[in-house]
């Protein structure tokens, strides 16, 4: 152990102190334990603690406090800023919390700030109701929530904290608060896309909303400036029900790619229509008539088939940016592919969000989360397999060439 990994406290008092699981550098499953989603972020902390309950929460979260040791906040463990991570502190894993309650009657439900996306998406669908997350099932609630939260329902039912009723709060003087519009509506409000910096969440309470079989999966069309351009505008034009993320990307070799077309600009459209399927199907016509299709894998589906079980195997390194912007037109679209091209990545994408629907509908100083009027996120990233390769395509983002494609940066 190095000097900066030395515990400003005995590991034992914290093993005598909670009846949740506390493992030290030497202790079996550490090196499992403190590995989040990126494998870049390695970092050691003196001491993983994963609580029982909001009270060990409270716990260690005034330990850390009385000793100056830092606290990093794991959930999921997706945060590409490594925020679930910590150099010789103190790592509170809140995987142990697992409650889910669900209440169909009235279309809640509370869940535990240790779930995933896709654990809270698989408990709701039996009752034919779901809370709009983002894209992928092996995300924490937690770090989507506190930033906001854009996925497949975010034009019909907004974002993430617009679900969000309440919540369980550790603040950083110890105290385990019960949080909503009427209780503490100041840290409600702060909660709601303000980030993971006012308290641990240890409980969410969600709206449910009736979603069950609808018309989504994924459209490959080839990428040019035409069919970028295309598909934001027809995201635009569609109806609430239809929420999208395209991903414009140089073709790796998928089963669904042929081989003539590996390397080649390719965009996928992730896309879920939470509507009658008969209007589902009239809504997915535009795109396809945008290009021929590379790969048709759009149908009726229930909705959890959006978040499969797998969790993607991350790059060694990773770049990314997130921009809010307000038009991608062709020309803007042929500036992104340029870049693309121009990567030396392993892997350079560039992902596209429409955004507008109910997101737009909330004023913007109802929540933590600006940018409500904001048309587009758009996410260029960049992965490499050493750390010494140049990482130009997210960086380069920063400087659109055209008026059309500019946006301001906002961490997410």
């Amino acid at each position: 152990m190095t000097t900066a990994q030395q515990p400003r406290f005995p590991i034992s008092q914290l093993r005598s102190e909670l009846a949740g699981p506390v493992l030290g550098s030497g202790d079996p499953g550490y090196d499992s334990a403190r590995s989040v989603f990126l494998p870049s972020v390695d970092r050691r902390p003196a001491a993983i603690v994963r609580p029982a309950d909001a009270g060990e929460v409270a716990r260690v979260v005034s330990l850390a406090r009385e000793t100056g040791a830092e606290l990093a906040v794991r959930g999921g463990g997706h945060s590409y800023a490594g925020h679930g991570a910590t150099e010789g502190g103190i790592a509170l894993d809140l995987r142990g919390l697992r409650a889910l309650s669900i209440d169909p009657g009235g279309h809640i439900v509370r869940a535990a700030g240790g779930l995933t996306a896709g654990e809270v998406t698989g408990g709701a669908a039996p009752h034919g109701l779901a809370v709009g997350f983002g894209d992928t099932a092996s995300v924490g609630i937690g770090g989507l929530t506190l930033g906001g939260g854009i996925g497949y329902l975010v034009r019909k039912h907004g974002l993430t904290i617009d679900q969000l009723l309440g919540a369980e709060v550790v603040t950083a003087d110890g105290r385990v608060l019960e949080v909503d519009a009427e209780r503490h509506p100041d840290l409600f409000w702060a909660i709601r896309g303000g980030g993971g910096n006012f308290g641990v969440v240890t409980r969410f309470d969600y709206r449910l909303h009736p979603v069950d079989v609808v018309t989504g999966g994924m459209l490959a069309l080839p990428a040019t400036p035409k069919t970028v351009a295309g598909v934001v505008a027809a995201a635009e034009a569609a109806s609430e029900e239809l929420s999208l993320i395209a991903t414009a990307l140089l073709a790796p070799p998928f089963p669904f790619v042929p081989q003539e077309r590996v390397g080649k600009p390719l965009l996928l459209v992730q896309l879920v229509h939470a509507g009658a399927l008969e209007d589902g199907a009239r809504a997915v016509a535009p795109f396809r008539e945008l290009a021929a299709p590379v790969a048709d894998l759009v149908r009726a589906m229930p909705y959890p088939e959006m978040f499969p079980d797998e969790t993607p195997v991350p790059p060694p390194r990773m770049v990314m940016r997130a921009l809010f912007a307000d038009a991608l037109d062709e020309r803007a679209a042929g500036d992104l592919l340029e870049r693309l091209q121009a990567s030396t990545a392993q892997i350079a994408a560039v992902g596209i969000r429409v955004l507008g629907g109910a997101a737009a509908r909330v004023p913007a100083d109802e929540t933590a989360f600006a940018y409500r009027q904001r048309r587009l996120l758009v996410v260029p990233f960049a992965a490499y397999a050493a750390a010494e390769e140049k990482r130009s395509t997210a960086r380069g983002s920063r400087k659109p060439r055209h008026r059309s494609a500019t946006a301001r940066t906002r961490r997410t």
